[in-house]
């Protein structure tokens, strides 16, 4: 079984309540995706509206992955930079694989189509890297050393998780080019 990828699926109501879903999930199950356990679909829907309409806008793209039932199992969200020295990378935000799908590849799998996406998509030729943070703490800052991202910054208990548990901020970078 492997995920089929789309670089900008048209928005409607059943992507938006997949990644919803997805984003929820994964936060529940403990994902460092900007929520801490527990958390409700309600709570993240701003977040997801604003990825919405930075999408909108043309600053944001998304990666979307479907399980074999065509069901949202993955996203990761490109960023363009606005700054005119930095539109040579984009960011990499909300990278999630749904829970039940743990320990099938399909991270690797993801990652491999971010990499792919980034070089090879319409709008993303002037992209020479790739920046994402990570919560340390977590391990996946490993996960994504094995996808070819390298450690390029460290910000020390700058993610409070809750009260006595601050965890570092981890930058990372895959050169493309």
């Amino acid at each position: 079984m492997t995920l089929t990828f789309e670089v900008d699926p048209a928005v409607d109501r059943t992507l938006r309540d997949g990644v919803l879903s997805l984003w929820a999930d994964v936060s529940n199950a403990g994902g460092a995706v900007g929520f801490v356990p527990p958390v409700t679909p309600e709570e993240i829907r701003p977040a997801l509206l604003r990825h919405l309409v930075a999408m909108a806008e043309g600053g944001t793209r998304l990666l979307v992955g479907r399980d074999e039932d065509g069901e949202v199992a993955a996203t990761a969200f490109f960023t363009f930079n606005t700054h005119p020295l930095m539109t040579h990378w984009v960011w990499l935000y909300t990278v999630m694989v749904h829970p039940r799908h743990q320990g099938k590849g399909y991270g690797a799998e993801l990652m491999a189509a971010v990499e792919h996406t980034a070089r090879t998509a319409e709008g993303f030729e002037a992209v020479e890297a790739i920046r994402l943070t990570c919560r340390g703490g977590t391990g996946v800052d490993a996960f994504y050393a094995r996808s070819g991202y390298k450690e390029v910054g460290r910000v020390p208990d700058a993610i409070r998780v809750a009260p006595g548990d601050d965890r570092d901020d981890i930058v990372m970078l895959l050169p493309l080019r």
